[in-house]
């Protein structure tokens, strides 16, 4: 006979393990405008990523709002939000082991002067500002901001 309570509990590990190898991007507008968008997909792939989601849309001024309310006390804030809203981006979840890191680690530094070669700032982002990809900087983020642009129905 089966224990439901080991199964339930077996679930709910297996959910936070795949959680913790999940991790949320954006290219940005300045990206996309650029040309960057099929290089920087590749180079996220090419690092061991899989797409488990991904479209390519535009934020309304509301959802980019949202999106950084975070940052809603901070002086750049209107500044990001027209920035956001001012073209495409291309928004994905992706996997891979030790996905935040090691995808953190692969977009560099958020100024591109200061990020190392071979990452995707450093490569293609224009300035601190226009740095051209997003990255969630936690497990929680990663969670929610991947929930913020997609249903489970578009996550495989």
């Amino acid at each position: 006979m089966l224990d439901h309570e080991k199964i339930h509990t077996f679930a709910s590990k297996l959910e936070k393990k795949m959680a913790t190898n999940r991790t949320f991007t954006m290219l940005k507008p300045d990206a996309i405008e650029n040309g960057h968008m099929g290089k920087i997909i590749d180079m996220i792939i090419s690092a061991g990523f899989q797409i488990k989601a991904m479209k390519y849309t535009q934020l309304t001024e509301d959802q980019a709002k949202k999106f950084y309310e975070v940052h809603a006390e901070r002086p750049f804030y209107g500044e990001l939000v027209e920035y956001m809203c001012s073209g495409p981006i291309v928004a994905a979840i992706l996997e891979k082991e030790n996905a935040v890191a090691d995808f953190r680690t692969l977009i560099g530094a958020t100024d591109p002067s200061e990020a190392a070669d071979g990452t995707i700032r450093k490569a293609y982002a224009e300035s601190k500002g226009r740095n051209a990809v997003h990255g969630s900087d936690s497990d929680e983020n990663a969670e929610s901001e991947g929930h913020f642009h997609f249903t489970a129905a578009e996550i495989f």
